[in-house]
């Protein structure tokens, strides 16, 4: 099957997503388990601070439907429009990668310098693909 190249890091950063979604479900459950939460004690702000420790993968799920909703605009703008170089390809992957790196940190050591860094590469790469396409369209 023929695919365009922007493809494969769009299907990479929507793994990642649904990776954090699995990491967030098990370590909610694992948490209410362990310290006795039932389903219903999440109705107030006192059952969620029983799960505190479980609240960095869900904080990093809901990043990941902010600045990427900016990538996959910008991706289905080049893929339909059949626009692509290397370039693209590698601001794409290392969006992806820098993304990765950030919801690694995030969900495990939450070590805040390496967290922004990631994070401010990662919008660096997301920006200059946009700037790349503007001046495309604009030119």
């Amino acid at each position: 099957m023929n695919h365009h190249p922007l493809v494969l890091p769009v299907l990479a950063q929507i793994a990642l997503t649904v990776l954090v979604w699995c990491w967030m479900y098990l370590t909610r459950l694992s948490s209410m388990i362990r310290n006795r939460v039932a389903i219903e004690d999440l109705r107030t702000e006192e059952g969620y601070q029983r799960i505190r420790d479980a609240t960095n993968p869900s904080d990093n799920f809901e990043n990941l439907f902010e600045v990427p909703v900016l990538f996959f605009v910008l991706m289905l703008l080049l893929i339909h429009g059949g626009d692509s170089d290397p370039l693209y390809e590698k601001g794409a992957w290392a969006f992806v990668a820098f993304r990765a790196v950030h919801s690694l940190v995030h969900c495990t050591v939450n070590i805040i310098t390496l967290r922004f860094t990631a994070y401010f590469l990662s919008c660096i790469a997301l920006f200059w693909m946009w700037g790349k396409f503007a001046l495309a369209v604009l030119g």
